[in-house]
């Protein structure tokens, strides 16, 4: 089964073709980030638009890629949620119209659960179960994995998610958009020494995460250290501040995690979602799972942030076991919760 899959939740647009036998055939993406740039965030009207425009495009290139033509797919696979509505409508109108026209099944993706199984589009690739640390966007979550839709929440962010206060942490930086990147490379010029952030919610009991107060603490610290500065000191601030921010957030998330095996007994750690892309994350996770003879698995870089190659895999799973969208109507669920999820066929 060759499946087409399409991503359009936010700010990129993605296309691939994911086969049950050769893998990953073909991908595509275009990003949004220049044309949103200038904004300091997401234009939801702007991103919309954009996808439309981009879709038809990337589907034929994509086709090309894999030298087949529309004859060659069997299912179609499709964001639905969670993400920005618009955005997403544009993506299952698509993808659905298609599915109509070449009459094959379509299937919706729930747009965490494609992160969540990315890593297995890698060699070698993690087997179930596991523990999966999610944190893409609006999102940071811990989840024990027992199979395609089987999954108990462990923990999650009761406030700011850690791409946000990478983004909102940026911006009052000045560092531009997106925020993680931005601060990871700032961070690379900081002295590790100068400041120490807290790394909250760690000094008690739980898998739940907290940024908001951290992104409090850094706006107190520059406002108060950047009095009378210019130049090339309020760069070497700003880069020491990132520092000190990067870290406590890749402490924040290595501690957790670390309780996430130790409470769970698994021994394979699943990282993915934008912030997954962070080098010092990588690392320290690495790190972590060393010391309880335990493993650490990612996406490829290009796969971190939001893809079609993961819609397409997540898809085929669901496709292969039997699930399908024959009607007509279609929906999305901007606010959709992974545990609303089932196992294909239940």
């Amino acid at each position: 089964m060759n499946v087409l899959g399409i991503e359009t939740s936010c700010d990129e647009t993605g296309v691939a073709i994911y086969s049950g036998e050769g893998g990953l055939l073909a991908h595509q993406l275009y990003s949004q980030v220049a044309l949103h740039a200038e904004y300091g965030g997401v234009v939801p009207e702007l991103a919309s638009r954009d996808h439309l425009r981009k879709l038809v495009p990337l589907i034929r290139a994509t086709l090309k890629q894999a030298h087949m033509n529309q004859g060659g797919i069997h299912g179609i696979a499709y964001t639905a949620g969670p993400g920005l509505a618009g955005a997403l409508l544009a993506g299952a109108a698509v993808a659905r119209g298609l599915a109509w026209a070449w009459d094959v099944p379509s299937v919706e993706v729930h747009h965490m659960e494609g992160h969540l199984l990315a890593p297995m589009l890698e060699e070698p690739a993690p087997a179930f179960p596991f523990v999966a640390l999610l944190v893409s966007g609006g999102h940071t979550m811990l989840v024990q994995v027992e199979g395609v839709g089987r999954y108990r929440l462990l923990g999650e962010s009761l406030d700011d998610a850690a791409g946000e206060a990478f983004d909102k942490t940026a911006k009052l930086l000045q560092l531009g958009y997106p925020g993680g990147p931005a601060i990871a490379a700032m961070a690379e010029q900081g002295d590790p020494d100068r400041f120490r952030f807290p790394r909250p919610m760690t000094d008690r009991p739980g898998l739940d995460f907290s940024f908001s107060g951290l992104k409090t603490y850094t706006l107190t610290t520059m406002q108060k250290e950047s009095a009378g500065l210019t130049g090339a000191a309020l760069e070497e601030l700003k880069a020491d501040i990132a520092r000190a921010f990067e870290d406590a957030v890749v402490d924040t998330l290595a501690i957790k995690c670390r309780r996430a095996l130790e409470q769970t007994g698994s021994r394979t750690l699943v990282l993915a979602g934008g912030v997954a892309a962070n080098q010092r994350l990588r690392q320290r996770m690495d790190e972590e799972t060393r010391k309880l003879s335990a493993r650490s698995f990612y996406p490829r870089l290009e796969f971190c942030t939001d893809n079609g190659a993961m819609i397409a895999h997540a898809g085929w799973q669901r496709l292969n076991a039997g699930q399908a969208n024959t009607e007509l109507a279609f929906q999305v669920n901007p606010r959709w919760s992974l545990m609303d999820l089932r196992e294909p066929g239940r």
